[in-house]
């Protein structure tokens, strides 16, 4: 699909603007590679200082995060002016803590899994690169279709 329209206005974001924006959500996707294909996870988070820590159970997610894994964990969100738009992607490595009472203190108090069941691990996501965009979302009609344009047999 091709825009007839210039290309909206989209702005590169500084990572302290990332991670002001990954703190007003607590939603995000988390990539990892599970038995050498990616997946992706739905995760509640809190950032902790320049950090991300979650919580999460046994299971595929946690065996994918041992032994110092490469991540990368995806948000977005909208406000700001009319239409607009950001994401957030961070990549790094993945750690598995151990409950203490600073983590309790901090990200830990606060950090309630939306899914029931025992979430005994806390995982932190330490960053290599945080980079973000913000753009103006565009309307549905500015897009071109390529089909308007196809070649159409005759019918009579």
């Amino acid at each position: 699909m091709h825009n007839r329209s210039a290309a909206p206005e989209m702005e590169v974001l500084s990572p302290d603007d990332c991670w002001d924006l990954l703190r007003e959500v607590s939603v995000g996707h988390l990539a990892v590679l599970v038995d050498g294909h990616p997946e992706i996870f739905p995760v509640n988070y809190k950032v902790d200082n320049t950090a991300l820590v979650f919580r999460t159970g046994e299971g595929t997610k946690l065996a994918a995060l041992a032994g110092d894994a490469a991540v990368a964990l995806e948000a977005d969100g909208t406000g700001g002016e009319p239409r607009r738009a950001w994401s957030v992607e961070v990549k790094g490595r993945a750690q598995i803590l151990e409950p203490s009472p600073d983590l309790m203190k901090g990200p830990g108090l606060v950090l309630f899994p939306w899914q029931a069941g025992p979430k005994d691990h806390f995982v932190r996501i330490v960053p290599r690169s945080v980079t973000g965009r913000r753009f103006v979302v565009t309307s549905p009609l500015t897009w071109w279709n390529h089909l308007d344009d196809a070649p159409r047999a005759d019918l009579a």
